[in-house]
């Protein structure tokens, strides 16, 4: 009986666990992410509450999404994201969103959002899209975009953008959480701190380690 009874109270323990690691329905009308906190509660959907007596109409506002990304940088591509860190009120409430802004023939590199889904909507020019399916398959499902057209790119799988035009484009995605995370593919693997050592990347890429030396050097 004992033992039966651990086993119940072990079951339940993970089960709870396991619930309250994702979203779950708001107890509240809102939670406005208070950055001060000195963090005496487990983080586990956002950040602190602020004294909802304390919320103003600015912690649900953000102005910028109309200002042109900067993108002069090597890729051509610049994100401005409005998520959590730039507007508070998006706390607890599972969205955002990202305007991403294209030099000609610009990209925005592989990556992932480990906690979120991402559906695009192309603003202005055309754009070749595309993610990659998991492990064996690694299938890659591409399409290209003009003005008006959808895309969405599933949690957590890799996917890039590029812009085909000779002018600038411009997209903005919804993200299915107040803060989606992004893992680009090139800067984690060479620009890790510290670093991954070349004996490992050599042998994964199956490549001489003075080109990894090169990458690294780049990231």
């Amino acid at each position: 009986m004992a033992t039966q009874l651990l086993v119940l109270t072990t079951f339940l323990a993970v089960t709870c666990s396991l619930v309250v690691a994702f979203e779950p329905s708001p107890l509240q009308d809102f939670c406005v992410a208070d950055a001060t906190s000195t963090g005496l509660f487990a983080r586990v959907n956002g950040l602190p509450c602020l004294d909802s007596k304390l919320a103003t109409a600015d912690h649900f506002f953000f102005s910028g999404l109309h200002i042109p990304g900067n993108t002069s940088n090597p890729v051509g591509g610049k994100v401005t994201p409005v998520s959590v860190a730039q507007l508070p009120g998006l706390n607890t409430l599972g969205i955002s969103l990202a305007r991403i802004d294209y030099a000609p023939m610009g990209v925005i590199p592989p990556h992932t959002h480990p906690r979120a889904t991402e559906i695009l909507t192309v603003l202005k020019g055309k754009l070749n899209v595309g993610f990659v399916t998991s492990n064996p398959e690694n299938k890659l499902f591409s399409k290209v975009l003009k003005k008006g057209d959808v895309f969405v790119f599933p949690v957590g799988l890799v996917h890039y953008q590029q812009n085909l035009g000779s002018g600038t484009a411009i997209s903005l995605s919804s993200l299915s959480s107040q803060n989606p995370g992004v893992n680009t593919i090139a800067n984690v693997v060479f620009g890790s701190n510290p670093a991954i050592s070349e004996d490992v990347l050599a042998k994964s890429f199956q490549v001489d380690k003075s080109v990894i030396s090169d990458l690294q050097a780049k990231f």
